[in-house]
């Protein structure tokens, strides 16, 4: 196990297609060993018959989860062994219903005695562990029910890249940055119009000098988001959150994510109440994301953008 020790928890998989290897070649040896006919890999669908009840494939799949093709190659593979009976069922031809042949009611019963020795060796085993194999299975099921490995894997690796992600203030020098994310992201999906060029163009002017604020998301110095915070005179809203725009390089790295999440906590130190933003119901990330900072959607108000087709807020608690 000396490769195990050093390459560690990465190699889970490979570690239990080892174990379930050496297993399955014992399973075939103890079958072996007590005359029985059947192969490992049919052992969930000849217990399920064992019961002594009639079944579907699909019933049966259900039951063992297995994929309802694998079942039916195992039904298969039974059949020309003789130990399984198939036949249609009466209340829907279209489906077949399985039991065990007499041949497979005798292996039932010579089976029994392997069983109460292969528990005796299973116990005896665990008694020789510290740790609950059985017990440590199903808590592992159950969590990977409620979030699979790979889920878990992305959800890492984002913290991971996101924690290279800086947010900072805008300066003159990311102007350029502002306009090119902007105009890549509008151009890919929609086209630019007047009231994008009026901030492109003037960013100091159109939105700092009255009260606004951008903020720039960084990795390693290179910026690849932006976002503004954009002063409303409107009895309703303070600011309205606009010209958010990612690097299709970045996405992924939750960059929105964190510099939504600064361009609301800036509008709190401003005294904000309620934020105001626009958008597009095609691009359904943002939307996801609005939504998951809190934005709801609003009834439709007069928008100097022809793209814009969902209008949202945030009250500010």
């Amino acid at each position: 196990m000396e490769f195990f020790d050093k390459v560690g928890k990465v190699a889970i998989g490979s570690r239990l297609r080892m174990l379930t290897e050496k297993i399955t070649e014992d399973a075939a040896h103890i079958y072996s060993l007590y005359e029985v006919d059947l192969q490992p890999k049919w052992f969930p669908v000849f217990y399920v018959l064992s019961q002594g009840e009639e079944k579907t494939i699909t019933a049966i799949a259900k039951e063992i989860r297995h994929s309802h093709p694998s079942v039916s190659k195992i039904i298969t593979e039974m059949s020309r062994k003789g130990l399984i009976i198939e036949k249609k069922d009466k209340a829907d031809g279209r489906r077949n219903i399985v039991k065990l042949s007499k041949k497979g009611n005798e292996i039932n019963d010579k089976i029994q005695h392997q069983f109460t020795d292969l528990e005796s060796a299973i116990e005896q085993i665990s008694d020789q562990t510290n740790h609950n194999l059985w017990k440590a299975i199903e808590e592992w099921e159950f969590i990977l029910e409620q979030k699979s490995l790979f889920t878990r894997v992305k959800e890492q690796r984002k913290k991971r890249e996101s924690e290279n992600v800086k947010i900072a203030d805008y300066t003159p020098e990311y102007q350029w940055a502002f306009r090119a994310l902007n105009e890549e992201w509008i151009s890919t999906y929609f086209k630019m119009e007047a009231a994008d060029y009026k901030a492109l163009d003037d960013p100091e002017g159109y939105i700092l000098s009255k009260g606004g604020c951008i903020l720039v998301a960084l990795i390693d110095n290179e910026p690849v988001g932006v976002c503004a915070l954009v002063k409303m005179d409107d009895p309703d809203y303070d600011y309205e959150l606009a010209k958010m725009a990612v690097s299709p390089r970045a996405q992924g790295k939750n960059v929105g994510w964190l510099l939504a999440q600064a361009i609301i906590q800036k509008a709190k130190t401003l005294g904000a109440a309620k934020i105001y933003l626009e958008s597009n119901t095609l691009l359904k990330p943002a939307i996801n994301l609005y939504h998951k900072l809190g934005f709801e959607k609003v009834a439709g108000r007069a928008t100097p953008y022809e793209r814009c087709n969902i209008q949202m807020e945030l009250t500010i608690v």
